[in-house]
């Protein structure tokens, strides 16, 4: 794959803009002139290899890099240079790679430390997170050491949701889980969107990701490869032959 095989954006005006970004770990560029584009109630996936700079584009995205060039506009606005406390009031969630619970804290509590809202409100959103993963209503008082795996991801992306987001990050939701509970997974980010949150979902499992997303960008070392609709894309040649084993 390479550059010349790009396709353009989707049109109209996106939630989430990137243009030209650049991100150094010291000496070393992690992220090449990158510019990609999410637009309102829609599902966008990043996929590529470990290692590719998909994490830190995320990090990058909440404000946890620092940016060396580009930018990032979010709701029409910059965000550069604003903390990550204020991107998230913002509106931008962000589910981690590697879960991230708070192991002494029940499934309850560790969605309520994410909600700044009176009780009432904060009831109703847990109540809509045990909709959207029933699994955790049932287990609403363990404690998130007790939870597997899949439970744990569960949590991660609830708290995510907690604060009402536009747009959810989901770095890697699928990692070290069973077929099934991937599965779960991948229809929950299906229902997000359709209830009007724009989701970026970063994924080694292509496959998995071109089926729950519209478009996706191939993210390779560091740099945008390859963009375009999910089915175009799952039709690549060059996706077939990186990615899919054909």
């Amino acid at each position: 794959m390479n550059a010349s095989e790009r396709t353009s954006d989707a049109p109209g005006g996106a939630l989430l803009r990137i243009k030209d970004l650049a991100v150094d770990y010291g000496p070393v560029r992690a992220l090449h002139r990158v510019s990609l584009a999410v637009h309102s109630s829609e599902a966008v996936a990043l996929i590529g290899a470990n290692g590719g700079g998909k994490s830190t584009l995320f990090k990058a995205i909440v404000g946890l890099l620092k940016v060396g060039e580009g930018e990032i506009v979010f709701a029409g606005k910059s965000v550069l240079g604003l903390s990550p406390q204020r991107r998230v009031r913002l509106g931008i969630g962000y589910s981690p790679e590697g879960r991230r619970v708070f192991p002494g804290l029940t499934v309850r509590e560790n969605l309520e430390v994410a909600v700044f809202a009176d009780s009432r409100e904060r009831a109703n959103r847990i109540e809509e997170a045990f909709a959207l993963f029933p699994a955790l209503a049932t287990r609403q008082d363990s404690f998130g050491w007790q939870l597997s795996g899949g439970q744990q991801q569960m949590v991660a992306i609830a708290r995510a949701l907690m604060g009402r987001p536009k747009l959810l990050l989901l770095d890697e939701p699928s990692l070290g889980l069973s077929p099934k509970l991937a599965d779960e997974v991948a229809s929950a980010v299906r229902v997000v969107v359709r209830g009007g949150i724009s989701v970026l979902l970063a994924e080694q499992n292509v496959s998995r990701s071109l089926a729950c997303c519209n478009r996706a960008y191939v993210l390779e070392v560091g740099n945008i490869v390859l963009s375009g609709a999910s089915d175009a894309l799952r039709n690549s040649d060059a996706v077939k032959r990186a990615y899919l084993g054909g």
